[in-house]
């Protein structure tokens, strides 16, 4: 746990492509680790997911358009406490491809701070349409989204692959 004083933490905003998305290790695994306690069918996905692999659909990502890190420090302390990552697309379409904020440092605005970076962002590179998209489970996040007038637009269901297994099985067998 971070030691911070009482009040609210001093953070600095730092910005740049995806040459800083190795500084956003630590909290991207926390952020994996919260959606693999929230996942009730997916939970192999998020168990099986490491950052390299993620880093690398990343920059794969950043090759076919742009991307943005938003990185924020705890001043006192010279840690990564938030990060949002962004892109736009060839297609104008821009993405909050992940964001998070250690746990310590909620509710003193700086996923605020970060969303409204990336967005402007987003703004600046042309995006016609910006889109995120929330895990199952974290149903929660919805309502920080909305205040940026996010809202559900469709749900993608994708099949399980156990229930796969049984239903080829099932098929065979008749």
């Amino acid at each position: 746990m971070h030691q911070m004083a009482k009040g609210k933490p001093k953070i600095q905003y730092i910005d740049g492509d995806e040459g800083l998305l190795d500084q956003i290790s630590v909290l991207w695994q926390a952020l994996n680790q919260h959606h693999l306690c929230l996942s009730k069918d997916f939970r192999q996905h998020y168990q099986e997911m490491t950052f390299e692999k993620r880093k690398a659909a990343l920059l794969e990502k950043a090759k076919a358009g742009k991307m943005r890190v938003d990185l924020a420090v705890d001043v006192s302390s010279g840690q990564s406490v938030g990060y949002c990552v962004s892109s736009v697309s060839k297609f104008k379409v821009g993405e909050i491809e992940s964001i998070f904020v250690d746990e310590t440092f909620r509710g003193f605005g700086v996923g605020d701070v970060l969303i409204s970076k990336a967005m402007a962002w987003m703004d600046r590179e042309g995006a016609e349409s910006k889109i995120v998209e929330v895990a199952a489970g974290n149903e929660d996040a919805f309502g920080f989204y909305a205040r940026y007038g996010f809202r559900p637009r469709k749900t993608v269901l994708k099949q399980l692959e156990t229930a796969h297994q049984l239903g080829a099985k099932n098929e065979v067998q008749k």
